[in-house]
């Protein structure tokens, strides 16, 4: 078993998806893991792009009990406009069925409804405890073009 005094909260997955739900800790991911985004609709006014932002967090022994923030940043590939922001805390406390020092996983679904301002690259950039633990997953948005 590890060392449960020495672990830190850290961010095990982050996945882009189709959509996304937390339902009793687990996650449910509709068309998951792509890093083309293809459906940035242009014609007269641009509607925003639905996605979702699927996390999963190991929370050890000593880090229960105790509330831990996360960030999550849409962001253009050279960092210098963020598209969409979300922030919120996590809380994961100790079972009375669970085994002492074992770690524990919370599951975090995010859906974004936004605006691109241009195709090209983005990024989504998730964070907890500051800038402790960062993980990032770059992707590509394409324009559909429609007449109407």
């Amino acid at each position: 078993m590890p060392n449960s005094a020495i672990e830190t909260v850290r961010i095990d997955m982050l996945m882009p998806a189709n959509h996304v739900e937390a339902v009793n800790g687990l996650l449910y991911l509709s068309g998951g893991g792509w890093t083309d985004l293809h459906r940035r609709i242009v014609g007269r006014q641009v509607p925003p792009s639905h996605f979702g932002v699927a996390l999963a967090v190991r929370v050890p022994w000593n880090e229960t009990n105790t509330p831990h923030k996360f960030v999550v940043d849409i962001q253009n590939e050279d960092a210098t406009a963020s598209i969409a922001h979300v922030d919120g805390e996590i809380n994961i406390g100790r079972p009375p069925q669970i085994t002492p020092g074992a770690a524990q996983h919370a599951v975090i679904a995010l859906n974004v409804d936004t605006v691109f301002p241009a195709p090209g690259g983005y990024r989504i950039i998730a964070s907890i405890d500051g800038d402790a633990d960062t993980i990032t997953w770059p992707f590509q948005v394409h324009d559909t073009h429609v007449t109407a």
